[in-house]
């Protein structure tokens, strides 16, 4: 992911397996073209293989671990299968049909991070949202797509929020901008509904809400909103995603990375303490 350009969407496991390649071939001290006469491409096969930019073919990867080194048979087949599972779509595969490129990549990262830090200036945070709140957000956003597609849009936003009920979910810590909060989304029915779900969200010990207030003034982050996620696996490193009205731009530099990581650590300093978030939120439900 080269620092704001958007990407594709491979699964995450395929950028890991990429990234695994990529430090096996440098430690055998081969070239991209070197590894290349292996398997009779070009170099920037190989390139697209170590950057996930294609799938990872079976024969082609074997092949590779040979040159590089990887003689034994379980290690062999323990990277092959890894390989099959990385080529798979993902889940949200069967939203295709309403699920931009660029939204995609963001879908793949979040299932697959530890932790989701962001910043949400305008709307509750798509993870938190309630059904209504969803729909009402969407038709907004897409005045003119037919009633079938935000369905499916609805849809796919909830199924996402099935991460937060894995056995081990990632930690979801977002600051709200006290707008998204006094903007109304469709009846007051909707909105107490759905400050009611930020309460109960509140509660869950892998969710940390902050709220930034108007008395706060100015803040690091009103360019817009932006997320972080953080993996697991040491070969992949932090990702921001900064969005726009048509897309969004993802960077995993480190400088651009420290940049939107400052900016929201310093606002979680300026912002509300999360442990004052439902006594606000509770009396915001009492006002609408």
């Amino acid at each position: 992911m080269a620092g704001g350009q958007g990407v594709g969407a491979p699964t995450v496991l395929r950028v890991v397996l990429g990234r695994r390649l990529r430090d096996l071939r440098e430690q055998a001290g081969l070239s991209y073209e070197e590894a290349a006469r292996a398997l009779d491409v070009t170099h920037a096969t190989i390139r697209r293989m170590e950057k996930a930019q294609v799938g990872l073919k079976g024969p082609y990867v074997e092949k590779l671990l040979r040159v590089y080194g990887i003689t034994d048979q379980h290690e062999l087949d323990a990277f092959l299968g890894l390989a099959r599972e990385a080529n798979r779509p993902g889940w949200w595969h069967r939203y295709r049909d309403v699920l931009p490129e660029w939204f995609s990549a963001f879908v793949s990262l979040e299932a697959e991070a530890s932790q989701i830090r962001a910043y949400e200036p305008h709307y509750i945070p798509g993870l938190l949202q309630t059904e209504a709140y969803a729909a009402a957000v969407l038709r907004a956003g897409q005045p003119h797509v037919p009633r079938e597609e935000i369905d499916r849009l609805v849809a796919l936003r909830l199924a996402r929020q099935e991460l937060l009920e894995r056995k081990e979910p990632p930690l979801l810590w977002v600051v709200m901008d006290e707008t998204v909060l006094r903007r109304g989304i469709g009846r007051p029915n909707v909105m107490r509904a759905q400050v009611t779900r930020l309460i109960e969200a509140s509660q869950s010990p892998h969710v940390r809400l902050q709220i930034m207030p108007f008395a706060a003034g100015l803040h690091p982050a009103m360019y817009g909103p932006f997320h972080l996620f953080r993996f697991p696996v040491p070969e992949l490193s932090d990702v921001a995603c900064a969005e726009n009205l048509v897309g969004a731009a993802y960077f995993d530099q480190r400088d651009d990375v420290s940049a939107f990581r400052e900016a929201l650590d310093r606002m979680c300093a300026q912002a509300a303490p999360v442990h004052r978030t439902e006594a606000l939120l509770s009396a915001l439900r009492k006002e609408i």
